[in-house]
């Protein structure tokens, strides 16, 4: 295969999976109302993902914040994560967070393209531990994976590639920022 063929064909699956369909813009919809009742109770927005999936919850940690005016923090910091990983094993780092910083009523999203991470597992059982309003899961690959069975609205994209799965993510994360704001063009606040 050519590469022009190659970067056609990738371009038209990637156009294909992200074509919305009912369920997926009223889950956007849902979250959004989630995401704003939090903000009108003082409550906080908790965002995780591993790898990719991390660098996307910094993105939208940010835009929640800044430009939605939802308050919304991620746990990114190297020192947290190996104090965490290197003190209670890295499948319970974000379990830990969740201990140390989360509130009862507070919202938590996770991001896991394969949904089989156990740190994102354990830290669903932390946040029913906490009494946090609603778990808000993105996964990919296998539709029944563990994580896409313990959230209260569960997005999930029909893919094995994990750019795909995460470029899709990261597309209905900031599609609920931009539908928060109620706009898609705006100046930074």
């Amino acid at each position: 295969m050519s590469e022009f063929n190659f970067v056609e064909k990738y371009l038209k699956d990637l156009s294909s999976i992200i074509t919305p369909d009912k369920k997926i813009i009223e889950k956007i919809i849902q979250t959004k109302n989630i995401l704003i009742d939090a903000q009108k109770k003082k409550n906080k927005i908790m965002i995780f993902g591993n790898g990719g999936s991390a660098a996307i919850a910094s993105h939208v940690s940010v835009d929640l914040t800044k430009n939605a005016n939802i308050r919304c923090v991620n746990y990114n910091e190297a020192d947290l994560i190996t104090c965490f990983s290197n003190d209670y094993g890295y499948e319970r780092w974000v379990e830990k967070a969740i201990d140390f910083y989360g509130d009862p009523d507070d919202v938590l999203i996770l991001i896991s393209s394969s949904g089989k991470s156990q740190n994102m597992v354990n830290a669903c059982k932390a946040a029913k531990n906490k009494k946090m309003s609603k778990i808000i899961t993105f996964t990919g690959h296998d539709k029944d994976n563990p994580l896409s069975k313990l959230g209260n609205i569960n997005f999930w994209i029909e893919s094995k590639a994990y750019n795909f799965v995460e470029n899709v993510h990261q597309i209905w994360l900031l599609t609920i920022v931009d539908l928060i704001i109620g706009k898609r063009e705006y100046l930074p606040s």
